[in-house]
């Protein structure tokens, strides 16, 4: 297999530190609008297989030339979701296997946005889901952590450990914390915007997909590994446009553990307009708002040794097990800054997204993969993938709960 990155930022640039490791790969060329910056990435993880090249991801002939050039079999995308049509194009056109970790963007409704849905997540891809079986190919959307993960755990807890979904919820929480910062997201601040602002998407069985408020719906979370409880609230994420498609559920949910602090800035942002992504002029410069909060923080990539704490990504599925009985379980992977740094140098929240593409695309290259089209993770076989985090050295965990009350564990016997 072929590899090519695009983005060498803190999730392509750790995607390639894991890889190294792995050796179902002849060839990996990572790739940024700044050349400099994939060749300092190569450089730094010293593999031989690995070569730097400057490419402009807005550019959909610049893509298929290098594809072509290089005879990459895969195109990961690392870049954030605005750059994902050009990407996605370009890997249709290259006949290449197309991977990203989040969906092309959603855009509310114009009249209704906390009622109804507008254009949803992942929706410009799935439009184009019969060119990519009519080629024969492959574009597996949203396998990262979360959406990735989180998906492959809904399609084993259908498989393997419930007769009857009656919801799938992702909750996702962390006791992070970053010497030196008031304030530093651990994640692209520009992502989390979009994700946290927008109108967060729930589905129901009987009603669809629909929209609530933003931060809707607060409950406390106790999570494993020593985190602890987390008031977690209601996110625009792709799993709930992703999970119902393949994993049979009366509904499906994604909450986010922010904390206070967080949302009482994004709600900050918004207020002042600074969450907007439309150019304004500024003493006669054409910038975005959004761009400039981004600029304006640490590069969430460069705190991995600053940074202390787990990550925990998961999914709380509630309904009834194989033995008929009623059954909750919280399936669960977590991410130790102090053992991601010491491995590969990447901090918690960025490794933990980066390592599920690199399982998937080993998985694809051995055949245990394999499909046409646009689809998520839950199209494919679980099991081989959770071996497969095993054999990296991070295996995921289970966590039974009480069905009356699933957001606390079961009391050890």
């Amino acid at each position: 297999m072929r590899i090519l990155i695009i983005g060498a930022g803190g999730v392509g640039v750790a995607a390639a530190a894991i890889a190294r490791r792995r050796d179902f790969f002849e060839r990996l060329v990572l790739t940024d609008v700044d050349h400099a910056r994939a060749a300092d990435a190569v450089a730094r993880l010293g593999d031989p297989r690995y070569i730097a090249a400057g490419l402009d991801a807005t550019n959909v002939d610049a893509i298929v030339d290098i594809a072509r050039i290089e005879e990459a079999d895969v195109i990961l995308n690392a870049c954030d979701p605005r750059l994902n049509p050009p990407i996605f194009e370009a890997a249709l056109q290259a006949g290449c296997t197309y991977l990203d970790m989040a969906a092309t963007l959603s855009y509310p409704h114009p009249e209704k946005p906390y009622e109804l849905t507008g254009v949803k997540l992942g929706d410009a891809q799935f439009e184009k889901a019969d060119e990519w079986t009519a080629k024969d190919q492959l574009a597996l959307i949203g396998i990262g952590v979360e959406p990735g993960f989180s998906d492959v755990a809904a399609r084993y807890a259908a498989d393997h450990l419930f007769a009857d979904i009656d919801e799938a919820g992702v909750r996702d929480g962390a006791n992070l914390a970053i010497e030196g910062y008031d304030f530093a997201p651990t994640f692209s601040i520009w992502t989390t915007i979009e994700e946290c602002l927008n109108p967060p998407v729930i589905w129901e069985k009987d009603r669809g997909w629909f929209t609530t408020e933003p931060f809707s719906e607060p409950e406390v979370f106790e999570f494993p590994a020593g985190i602890g409880p987390v008031e977690c609230v209601n996110v625009e994420h792709e799993e709930v446009l992703l999970i119902p498609r393949w994993v049979d559920c009366r509904r499906a949910t994604f909450k986010y553990g922010l904390g206070d602090e967080f949302i009482t800035v994004l709600k900050t942002l918004h207020l002042l307009g600074l969450d907007r992504t439309t150019p304004i002029d500024v003493r006669g410069q054409k910038v975005s708002p959004r761009d400039v909060v981004a600029a304006a923080l640490p590069n969430p990539a460069e705190l991995g040794d600053r940074m202390t704490g787990k990550t925990c990504a998961g999914l709380l599925v509630t309904g009834t097990g194989k033995d008929g009985r009623p059954k909750a379980t919280y399936i669960y992977h977590v991410a130790d800054n102090a053992d991601t740094m010491a491995l590969d140098g990447s901090q918690a929240v960025v490794w933990q997204t980066a390592i599920n593409p690199v399982i998937a695309m080993e998985l694809l290259a051995s055949g245990a993969w394999s499909g046409a089209g646009v689809l998520g993770p839950e199209a494919f076989d679980a099991v081989p993938f959770l071996d497969l985090l095993a054999e990296y050295g991070s295996p995921h965990g289970i966590s039974e709960r009480d069905p009356q009350n699933p957001q606390v564990p079961l009391a050890e016997a």
